[in-house]
């Protein structure tokens, strides 16, 4: 039997580029349901590694043809991108198999149920998809050209179905490399601290309905094959309609509590068991950086790492350094070669400074155990932050400007921070409720504020942090002194005037704070704004004004009359308000 189905993938597969291509491979689900796979394979006959990504974004598509402006964005900000690869096989946010079959890999992209060429019911992150994921895994390992180890590896999407398919435990499931990717559906990212963000709907239309199966030809060919990326056939806007299970337009819109909904696509990251390299995003804080810390903390492997690099989405995935990081990850445990990755230190993180200058350097542990978590409190007669408690009048702002900011004095020498960032606040609204956005800020001398490179957005702030008052809840068994986890299981409206305590959560940051710089808290009641503008990138697909895409001012979320206010701060004694850090000391 073995010897017939190499013979059959010998007679399907197509000789290119130094690879054998098997297009559009079938993998019959259990219920019958065929999806679409193409396969990537050595010239050489023999059985190896494989590595297997699974979603709805075509894997028949080039990033350089259906992504051409984020394409030559990315060649040009990291030219080795292209060495050794014509770049016409890398799909978005999943591997170059022209950079990874050389080396003994078998690379496996399968469009999920309902996407590009695979049949089905479209639901995205729904447990069917998981369980076909699972399947996928799988049928692989029984492939003749398999040794029976599956790894999974790829960005965002491709990053966050993993964790779910890993609780499933797959028996032939070796690795998985999560980059990027968020873990739970509510918290990070559909309802950041109970406000609902409207990448969601956004990102669907744009991203995921035109790559259903039976877009066909309204949609792009594969200059690979000639073939419709989201065919062959094309089918009308109402067997389409049919043929998905949700827009995504009210998915989340319409549910502000956590219920079954979120429930389903947020994993109990406990059951993982397979080795896991969780990589992070510094400048990701919308979607791509907090779900790889919470699931690199949570995550029952026995042998797991966490990486925390900055710059944008894709440039440190497909970089040279990226490639070699996973590879040698992927190789170890896969191939069984000895690549070092046993001598891996479980943390690596690319401390950043300004001027998008990074230093990468190795922990034992996250958070850091030598964290000096430092209390500043919030200062209301010169708007600074102090390392004494301080009491006054309280300060009124608008819930639709830039809000209010509290200061550091200017640094006098070197400051790390790195870690969870939380603050507290003691806030009252002249409705029945409010939101709180805050954002982490750095000024330099000249008092001009410094930015990075965000996975999303080119020029974002150091860390930001969401919470609606009535989501206020906290659970104490989960919360930490740094890291408040609110349940979101009820809503507890405000009463007019009337002061509440919240506990809100910045997300983890690292910023090396030069002498004469100045941090600072901004408070806000919307989104985080660098009133620079947008910066007019080609073809880009939002605006980009400090927090890409993930925004937050949907006026059914945030009706006017509610939000659009005015808050107050309080500042009474034994509940004063402050900012909490972690202080890193010694050599950066």
């Amino acid at each position: 039997m073995a010897t017939e189905s190499r013979a059959h993938e010998e007679a399907m597969a197509v000789h290119a580029d130094g690879m054998r291509i098997l297009w559009d491979a079938p993998i019959t689900m259990s219920d019958g349901v065929v999806l679409r796979a193409d396969i990537f394979l050595p010239e050489a006959t023999g059985r190896y590694g494989a590595i297997m990504s699974y979603g709805p974004y075509g894997k028949g598509l080039p990033l350089q043809v259906g992504y051409k402006s984020q394409w030559s964005r990315m060649v040009a900000a990291a030219p080795d991108i292209v060495e050794g690869s014509s770049g016409k096989y890398q799909s978005w946010e999943v591997v170059d198999p022209e950079k990874w079959v050389p080396d003994g890999f078998v690379c496996v992209r399968v469009d999920s149920r309902g996407a590009g060429r695979s049949h089905g019911v479209l639901d995205t992150l729904s447990s069917r998809e998981i369980q076909d994921f699972y399947e996928c895994i799988e049928w692989a390992a029984a492939q003749p050209w398999s040794n029976g180890k599956i790894g999974l590896n790829g960005i965002s999407y491709y990053a966050t179905t993993q964790w779910r398919v890993a609780t499933l435990r797959p028996p032939h499931l070796a690795a998985i490399c999560v980059w990027e990717g968020a873990m739970d559906r509510y918290r990070d990212s559909t309802r950041q601290g109970g406000i609902y963000m409207e990448f969601s709907a956004d990102w669907y239309r744009r991203q995921v309905a035109p790559l259903q199966h039976g877009y066909g030809e309204r949609g792009h060919r594969n200059p690979n094959t000639g073939e419709l990326v989201a065919g062959p056939e094309t089918l009308s806007d109402e067997e389409l309609a049919k043929n998905r299970l949700t827009l995504a337009s009210n998915e989340v819109l319409d549910r502000p509590l956590i219920d079954d909904y979120y429930r389903e696509r947020t994993p109990d990251v406990s059951r993982i068991e397979v080795p896991l390299l969780s990589a992070s995003n510094w400048g990701g804080m919308g979607l791509h950086t907090r779900g790889n810390f919470e699931g690199y903390l949570g995550a029952g492997s026995a042998q797991k790492w966490l990486e925390v690099h900055g710059d944008s989405h894709f440039t440190p995935f497909y970089r040279k350094s990226g490639v070699e990081l996973q590879k040698r990850f992927l190789a170890h445990f896969l191939q069984g070669k000895d690549t070092g990755w046993d001598r891996q230190p479980p943390v690596q993180l690319h401390i950043r400074r300004p001027g998008e200058h990074f230093t990468i350097r190795d922990e034992q542990e996250w958070p850091l155990a030598r964290t000096r978590w430092t209390k500043y409190y919030l200062d209301p007669a010169n708007r600074s932050l102090s390392a004494t408690p301080s009491t006054g009048a309280s300060i009124s702002y608008s819930a639709t400007d830039d809000g209010i900011m509290f200061t550091l004095p200017p640094a006098s020498e070197e400051l790390e921070i790195t870690g969870p960032v939380a603050a507290r606040l003691m806030v009252s609204s002249r409705t029945t409720d409010a939101d709180i956005f805050l954002a982490l800020r750095l000024f330099d001398p000249d008092g001009k504020e410094v930015l990075f490179v965000g996975s999303n957005d080119p020029r974002v702030p150091i860390g930001l942090g969401w919470l609606r008052a009535s989501h206020r809840k906290i659970d104490p068994a989960k919360s930490l002194p740094y890291r408040p986890y609110h349940t979101h299981d009820e809503l507890q409206p405000l009463v007019p005037g009337e002061p509440v305590l919240l506990d809100i959560e910045i997300v983890p940051t690292c910023i090396v704070v030069p002498p004469g710089y100045r941090l600072a808290l901004n408070i806000r009641g919307c989104d985080y704004d660098h009133d620079l503008g947008d910066p007019g990138l080609k073809d880009a697909p939002y605006r980009m004004t400090g927090v890409g895409p993930f925004t937050h001012r949907d006026p059914q979320d945030r009706p006017p009359a509610v939000f659009n206010g005015e808050n107050t701060l309080h500042f009474e004694e034994g509940r004063e308000p402050f900012l909490l850090l972690p202080i890193i000391p010694g050599q950066v």
